[in-house]
């Protein structure tokens, strides 16, 4: 073994990877080393300047201690640095004696322009640098070339470009005090003094009894125990489709996963192969799309905003239909806090702002009032309050599932309109889901949970609920508006058909019609 070898001084720079298993960057990195130690950056003042709730800093915080604790387990910590990585970096580099620098990498644009600017540093101070993909199932940058260089942006032509490479690697294995060998940290007494997880308190945000924290706790440790409990669901997982709704079905789920997804506590690699082994043992045919398909989608927005740095935005977003939304904060603010009058529109908002996270269905619901349905407000807008509140929310998967959501891109099926009454009837009939979080209506009878307003003024007297009051009357009238704004949308989508190429800064852009 020679100088150089012996002397590799490895950090490995967690960002959404929270993990030790199927870790390829840190794997690759520790091998060979003698000293390794694995940091985060957390910028202080963006905790207290972001948009992002105190659900999703609780979350974080909780991946960051257990993945503190399990380094501990490899007579390791974590080292959570204070500050912005292009200031930061540079100073530990020369502190540390760093040699090797490695990172999982990041599919999104601005992700890609730091780490390319990080990587040219390294180089000037001659660090090597290993970086692996693993967030994603696949290599975007593979699928992309084998479409010509462009990114599919239908999902069938992502399948498609699918079946012509290889399928996703198989996660590696987790790092154990085995596959360390004599590669150490080098730790001091006060540590967590400098480099320990900060608590909620310490970045700014006031601790309130929340029950996300009963539902989502952050880690891999969690993660892990999730998946295990999501395996031993054969029969579920056998029969999956198009999921039937009930009243029960809204809840938070204890074996839920999409949030340890996002965080990178759970490996969808991992994930994606234990179900193609539970499969082969209970199935004899293909798998159905619904559960493969939550990954998939997944790395279909991060393929479609790969190298569209305007895809969380309308305007010059060339995928993007540019529809003429209006501007209401007064709505906005109403139907972000679930005080619109809609009973159902209502309680998923209160559940979101609560415990960080709603269904699938009750996902498009309340983007369908809030865009093309009811409100007619800018997708972008409900996409930053998702981004706020919201624990599984990528920028990618956001932006993408918001421009689906209002018929903006990718799906154009605007007919199809959600009622917040019917909808919301036939899957809480009883009005059990209203309830929960909506305690104003608890007395109100299932007759009139979903339109209190229609309510005689006796039935209010006697459920203590005094519509206008107590609970408010509906922001806007849903037959009228919904009638209205598909019009509207027919005439977005006549003036798309009917357009030219033109020129825009010297670049031919092209709106195409995108079907799923």
């Amino acid at each position: 073994m020679d100088f150089k070898v012996q002397n590799k001084h490895t950090v490995h720079w967690f960002r959404k990877g929270l993990r030790l298993h199927d870790n390829p960057s840190l794997r690759e990195g520790l091998i060979n080393a003698k000293t390794f130690r694995c940091i985060f950056i957390l910028d202080p003042w963006f905790a207290g300047a972001s948009n992002v709730g105190i659900n999703k800093w609780r979350f974080l915080l909780q991946c960051l201690v257990d993945l503190d604790n399990s380094l501990k387990k490899l007579n390791s910590r974590l080292f959570v640095i204070k500050g912005q990585p292009a200031e930061a970096l540079p100073k530990l580099f020369r502190l540390w004696g760093t040699t090797n620098f490695t990172f999982e990498e990041d599919p999104e644009p601005f992700g890609r322009v730091r780490d390319q600017n990080i990587k040219v540093m390294c180089s000037e101070m001659g660090i090597s640098v290993i970086t692996r993909c693993s967030h994603t199932l696949y290599q975007l940058d593979k699928i992309i070339n084998v479409n010509g260089g462009k990114a599919p942006l239908t999902y069938h032509l992502f399948q498609t470009l699918l079946e012509c490479i290889d399928p996703p690697e198989r996660a590696v294995p987790s790092i154990d005090k085995e596959f360390l060998g004599n590669a150490f940290t080098p730790t001091k007494y006060d540590h967590d003094e400098i480099f320990g997880v900060p608590t909620l308190e310490e970045l700014g945000f006031k601790e309130i009894n929340n029950p996300a924290r009963q539902v989502w706790i952050g880690g891999e440790t969690e993660a892990l125990i999730r998946l295990q409990c999501h395996l031993e669901r054969k029969a579920f997982i056998a029969s999956y489709g198009k999921p039937k709704m009930t009243s029960q079905s809204l809840i938070a789920s204890p074996t839920g996963l999409a949030p340890y997804l996002k965080f990178g506590c759970l490996s969808t690699r991992l994930f994606f192969s234990e179900l193609n082994e539970l499969y082969k043992k209970i199935r004899k045919s293909q798998p159905p799309l619904s559960l493969h398909g939550q990954l998939l989608w997944r790395d279909f927005f991060y393929c479609a905003s790969t190298n569209n740095p305007n895809f969380d935005r309308m305007v010059g977003n060339p995928i993007c239909v540019q529809i003429p939304w209006d501007k209401n904060p007064r709505a906005l603010s109403k139907w972000a806090n679930g005080q619109t009058g809609y009973p159902w529109i209502d309680a998923i908002m209160i559940q979101l702002r609560q415990e960080g996270w709603i269904h699938c269905i009750a996902r498009h619901a309340v983007a369908c009032f809030l865009t093309r349905g009811d409100l007619w407000l800018s997708w972008e807008e409900g996409m930053k309050v998702f981004d706020e509140l919201l624990l599984d929310a990528d920028w990618s998967v956001n932006a993408g599932y918001w421009m689906w959501y209002s018929c903006s891109s990718f799906y154009q099926e605007f007919i199809h309109c959600y009622c917040p009454v019917r909808f919301g009837r036939k899957v809480d009939p009883n009005g059990d889901y209203i309830r929960r979080y909506i305690p104003a209506l608890n007395n109100m009878p299932n007759q009139y949970i979903h339109e209190p307003w229609l309510a005689p003024e006796s039935i209010q007297f006697s459920a203590n609920c005094i519509i206008g009051i107590d609970y408010p009357l509906p922001i806007v009238n849903h037959v009228n508006a919904s009638k209205i704004n598909l019009e509207r949308m027919k005439l977005a989508y006549q003036q798309l058909s009917n357009c030219q190429p033109q020129l825009e800064n010297g670049k031919l852009i092209l709106i195409s019609s995108l079907r799923r």
